[in-house]
C-alpha cells in the first residue's frame, strides 16, 4: 500500500507482479508452457549457481530491510523519551534519530550500489557504472525502489534538506561510528575496502557519486515531505501532530527493499535465461 501511495512520483513504473511463473509470462511475453518452463528451469539454475552474485544480492536486500526494524523501534522510543519525562531515559538509550537514519539512508544507498554490481557481474566498486545507470537504465522496480528511499528514507524522516544532512554526518563519521551500526556489521565483508576507514571512504564516494542524481530527482518532481504525507493518508491513516512518528511506523512495518529488491532480482534473472535458451 506505501509503494501504491508513491505511484504519484514515478507513474505507471511499477507494476507489482507477484509470483515466478507470472514474472516469466510478463518478462518473456512467452504463453507456451514448454517454453515458460524451460525459462524457469534456467532461471533456477542460474539463481542456485553461487558463482553468480544473485544469492548475494537477495541477502543485501534482505539484510538492509531486516535492519529497518530495529531503527524504526529505536526511532520510536527516541520520541517517546521526548514527549514523556517519565520516560526521557530512553533518550540516553537509543541513537540520535536523525544520524541513524542518515547512515541509514547512505547503507541503503551502498547497497543498492552492491547489489547492481552483484546482478550484473561486475566488481563491486564500480560506482561510476552504477550511477549511469540510475540515470539510463533503472526502471521499474529498480526505479520506485530509489523512489521510495529517497522518500521514506530521505524526505519523510530528515526533511527537504536531507541530501545536506545525510553528507554533513557522513562526512563527520568515524570509524567507529560506523562499527557500532548493526546494518555495517552486517554487511561489511561486502563493502570495498581493506579496513573500517577504506569502507569509510568507499560509503562517501558512493553518496557523492549519486546526490546530483537524486537532486535532480527530487526537484524535476517537485518532492517534499507534505506531498508525500498527503499521498500516504490516503493508505496510512495518522493526524497532522503525529507526523513525526510516521517515519519510524513506516521503517518498522515495510519491507519495500525487499519487496522490490526481489522483483528486480527475479526479473535479472529471468531476462538472463531468455536470451540463453
Amino acid at each position: 500500500m506505501t509503494l501504491r501511495a508513491l505511484d504519484f512520483v514515478v507513474p505507471g513504473e511499477w507494476n507489482n507482479t507477484l509470483g515466478f511463473v507470472n514474472t516469466i509470462r510478463e518478462v518473456s511475453e512467452k504463453e507456451d508452457e514448454d517454453i515458460i518452463q524451460q525459462i524457469g528451469d534456467r532461471a533456477i539454475w542460474l539463481y542456485n549457481d553461487k558463482s553468480q552474485g544473485y544469492q548475494r544480492a537477495m541477502w543485501l536486500y534482505e539484510t538492509v530491510d531486516n535492519a529497518d526494524s530495529a531503527l524504526g523501534a529505536a526511532a520510536l522510543a527516541n520520541k517517546v523519551g521526548e514527549k514523556i519525562a517519565l520516560l526521557g531515559f530512553l533518550n540516553c538509550l537509543t541513537p540520535n534519530p536523525d544520524k541513524a537514519q542518515s547512515i541509514d539512508l547512505t547503507l541503503k544507498l551502498v547497497v543498492e550500489v552492491l547489489a547492481f554490481c552483484q546482478i550484473n557481474g561486475i566488481p563491486g566498486d564500480s560506482i561510476g557504472d552504477f550511477a549511469a545507470a540510475l540515470g539510463e537504465e533503472y526502471k521499474g522496480d529498480s526505479l520506485m525502489r530509489m523512489a521510495a528511499l529517497i522518500c521514506l528514507d530521505g524526505l519523510i524522516p530528515l526533511g527537504p534538506d536531507f541530501l545536506g544532512q545525510v553528507q554533513s554526518t557522513i562526512s563527520n563519521l568515524s570509524g567507529g561510528d560506523l562499527e557500532r551500526n548493526g546494518t555495517f556489521r552486517g554487511i561489511s565483508s561486502l563493502i570495498p575496502g581493506d579496513s573500517t576507514g577504506g569502507k569509510l571512504d568507499f560509503i562517501g564516494n558512493a553518496l557523492e557519486g549519486v546526490m546530483g542524481w537524486i537532486g535532480s530527482f527530487v526537484g524535476d518532481r517537485g518532492l517534499s515531505p507534505a506531498a508525500i504525507f498527503d499521498h500516504l493518508q490516503g493508505f496510512v491513516e495518522f493526524s497532522d501532530d503525529k507526523l513525526d512518528y510516521v517515519a519510524a511506523f513506516l521503517d518498522m512495518t515495510t519491507n519495500y527493499y525487499e519487496h522490490t529488491g526481489t522483483q528486480t532480482i527475479a526479473r535479472s534473472i529471468i531476462e538472463r535465461a531468455v536470451g540463453e535458451i
